[in-house]
């Protein structure tokens, strides 16, 4: 059940996993770090991974959608289309003045909850030394004269504070423009920066832009089907450009082997932790069946267009068969697909053991014309979760709920 085929309300739900997911490949990614070189070495990565991808991905998903202006608005609407935003678990709240000046207030921050038991040092990472940076390179691949500057944020005095944080985020004519972070330029250079994705029929019932107005809390279902298709492949894409990034930054201060070696925890992390989630998200059960669904539309391995990867049944529906070709756009980019071979095998196993933790017993033959190609049956006992998986479910995110928050409210600038 790949992304086209999958239903709409199946579409609605993914959305929303795929962005909680896409912020999580950063923390599967930062446990590593932590361990190598403390926080110090997180805030370097963090603040280099993120500068690397997020414009890349913004103008990915501005041109998908049809955002063409240089507003604070559109700056708005695709933070809502962001994994380093997810809805819900990152609560925005925005508000615009005019189309060059807004707010945005986190009611609750779900990435703040995870990092304040760590201390006040953590938090001011986060929230200071990351924020700053990263913020400003995300409004870059809208208008290079826009900020986010802090109105307010934590830590947290007194320490139960709501709304978490408040930020202006304006655009001013005569300022300087800022250049996109030289982090981005390897990837903007990268298969993934530039793969064509399923069109967007125009004429599908849903909305198949974004070029009205501003929606508060976004629901999935006001998009066309194939709308929500290619948000959805967008969305796995930015998994992708986010873990490229990460490990272009690892091997820059650490190193061509700790990095790799980094990459590859991260991978399995996520690579478990995704299954985790849209298992429960799409109300599965265990079994073949609900092993195939998940992984036809897990975030590692998709969109198809990139990986070139494809997932079936086998015919006596023992497991499933997981095929990756060699000559796919991924494979160009040392993306997470290039970590598997027959030796390494643990991310999909993670994957696999996600779903149904019998799902264990892995059997890898390779082409003559380097197609991988991996059947994953049931075992008898079940596997145990793996460190990297627990380490990244060890999250506000891992049991979070969303919430259907009815009818969406466009926000007009108090000044037109």
């Amino acid at each position: 059940m790949t992304y086209t085929e999958s239903s709409r309300d199946e579409l609605s739900a993914l959305l929303l996993e795929l962005l909680l997911t896409g912020q999580s490949v950063d923390r599967a990614g930062m446990t590593p770090v932590i361990s190598k070189a403390g926080f110090e070495g997180m805030r370097t990565i963090a603040i280099e991974e993120w500068m690397g991808a997020s414009p890349v991905y913004t103008r990915r998903m501005r041109e998908a959608l049809g955002v063409t202006t240089d507003t604070v608005e559109d700056i708005f609407k695709i933070i809502q289309l962001d994994i380093g935003a997810p809805a819900q678990l990152l609560d925005f709240r925005f508000e615009l003045e005019d189309p060059y000046h807004g707010v945005f207030q986190l009611a609750s921050c779900g990435a703040l909850l995870d990092l304040e038991p760590m201390g006040e040092q953590a938090v001011k990472l986060m929230c200071h030394d990351i924020e700053d940076p990263t913020f400003d390179a995300t409004a870059v691949a809208t208008n290079p004269r826009a900020r986010f500057r802090p109105i307010h944020r934590p830590p947290r005095v007194p320490a139960d504070r709501t709304p978490h944080c408040a930020w202006s985020v304006t655009v001013e004519p005569d300022r300087e423009p800022l250049p996109l972070p030289a982090e981005t330029e390897p990837i903007f250079r990268t298969k993934a920066a530039h793969v064509a994705l399923t069109d967007i029929d125009s004429h599908d019932e849903g909305m198949s832009d974004y070029s009205g107005p501003l929606l508060a809390d976004l629901p999935n279902n006001v998009w066309s089907r194939s709308a929500m298709v290619r948000i959805a492949e967008e969305l796995a894409l930015q998994h992708h450009l986010l873990a490229i990034s990460y490990y272009l930054a690892c091997q820059r201060h650490y190193g061509h082997a700790a990095a790799e070696d980094m990459y590859r925890k991260q991978f399995v992390g996520i690579a478990g932790f995704s299954s985790l989630r849209i298992k429960r998200a799409l109300g599965l059960g265990d079994g073949a069946q609900a092993l195939a669904h998940v992984l036809q539309v897990h975030p590692c391995l998709n969109p198809v267009q990139y990986t070139g990867v494809t997932v079936a049944p086998l015919l006596d529906s023992s497991g499933v068969r997981i095929v990756i070709a060699p000559d796919a756009p991924a494979h160009s980019d040392h993306s997470w697909l290039t970590l598997i071979d027959p030796d390494h095998l643990d991310a999909i196993e993670a994957m696999a053991v996600g779903v149904d933790a019998h799902f264990h017993d892995l059997d890898v033959t390779t082409d003559t014309d380097g197609t991988l190609i991996v059947d994953v049956r049931r075992a008898d006992q079940p596997a145990k979760t793996r460190k990297e998986v627990a380490i990244t479910s060890y999250t506000n995110g891992a049991s979070f709920a969303f919430q259907d928050r009815g009818i969406p409210l466009p926000i007009t600038p108090i000044n037109h």
